[in-house]
C-alpha cells in the first residue's frame, strides 16, 4: 500500500519557524525523488523544494535560503524546514514522490501524494 501523511503544519508569526514532517510508505519513498509543493486556495499547486533518493536538493526561488528539504531514507520520512516564514507562505502545504521521470518541478512527475497540511504565517 502506498500512503503519504504529512504533519507539523500549524500557526506561526512571521519571522517563525516551522518543520514539516512526510511519513512515506516504503513503495512510496524506495529511489524516488520526493519533494514538497504549497497550494493557496484558488490558485495552481506550485513547487516548493524536493530532495532526491541521494540528497540532491532543489529550491523555488521564493523559498532559497529560507526553506531547506532533507530525507531520512531508512524512516521513509521527508522534511521541510521553513525559517524566517513570511505571510505569503501560508498555504496548504503537500509531501509527494515520484517514480517517474521528468521535471521535479512540474507536478504532473509526481504520482504520489499526501493529503496536505496548513500552514499558516501571520503578520
Amino acid at each position: 500500500q502506498v500512503h503519504l501523511a504529512e504533519s507539523g503544519g500549524g500557526l506561526v508569526q512571521a519571522g517563525g519557524s516551522l518543520k514539516l514532517s512526510c511519513a512515506a510508505s516504503e513503495r512510496a519513498s524506495n529511489r524516488n525523488t520526493m519533494a514538497w509543493f504549497r497550494q493557496v486556495t484558488g490558485k495552481e499547486r506550485e513547487f516548493v523544494a524536493s530532495v532526491s533518493w541521494y540528497g540532491l536538493t532543489n529550491y523555488a526561488d521564493s523559498v532559497k535560503g529560507r526553506f531547506a528539504p532533507s530525507r531520512d531514507n531508512a524512516k521513509n520520512t521527508l522534511y521541510l524546514q521553513m525559517n524566517s516564514l513570511k505571510p505569503e507562505d501560508t498555504a496548504v502545504y503537500y509531501c509527494a514522490a515520484s517514480s517517474r521521470s521528468g521535471s521535479i518541478f512540474q507536478m504532473a512527475t509526481y504520482d504520489y501524494w499526501g493529503q496536505g497540511t496548513q500552514v499558516t504565517v501571520s503578520s
